[in-house]
């Protein structure tokens, strides 16, 4: 058990991975998608509210901030770096490339630093609504 009460499934190395985003962000949806159709990623993003509440439970506060990389109940990367490793899973060598230089030291620093913007401000971007607005921390 953790520290709420909630145990995650069980996880494996056989397990897939998925990126969890916001469904209910217009943004992120169509930003998803933009990405599936450029990219042609082989691992699967669903939005996290139709994941098992256990395997998302214990990261609401993080999923009502940015993407997760999810294996089971686990954690594998957050933000920008959650999205270069699904990017990186494209069968195009272009985009596995572009992948690997976000994940260099210096890029992915930056790459961060824009996350973190793009995501306080999604709901002013297009696509975005109100609903894609991130809440309060500690809400």
């Amino acid at each position: 058990m953790t520290r709420h009460g909630v145990k995650p499934p069980p996880s494996t190395p056989q397990s897939p991975a998925v990126l969890a985003y916001d469904g209910d962000c217009g943004f992120c949806q169509t930003s998803v998608d933009r990405i599936r159709a450029l990219t042609a990623p082989t691992m699967e993003a669903v939005p996290w509210q139709f994941l098992p509440a256990e395997a998302t439970a214990l990261h609401l506060e993080r999923l009502d901030r940015e993407v997760l990389l999810l294996r089971g109940g686990t954690v594998l990367a957050g933000g920008s770096d959650a999205l270069a490793r699904y990017v990186g899973t494209s069968p195009s060598r272009t985009y596995r490339t572009l992948a690997a230089v976000i994940r260099l030291p210096g890029i992915r620093a930056c790459a961060r630093v824009v996350y973190r913007w793009v995501s306080r401000n999604r709901h002013r971007l297009p696509g975005g609504t109100p609903a894609c607005a991130v809440p309060p921390r500690g809400r």
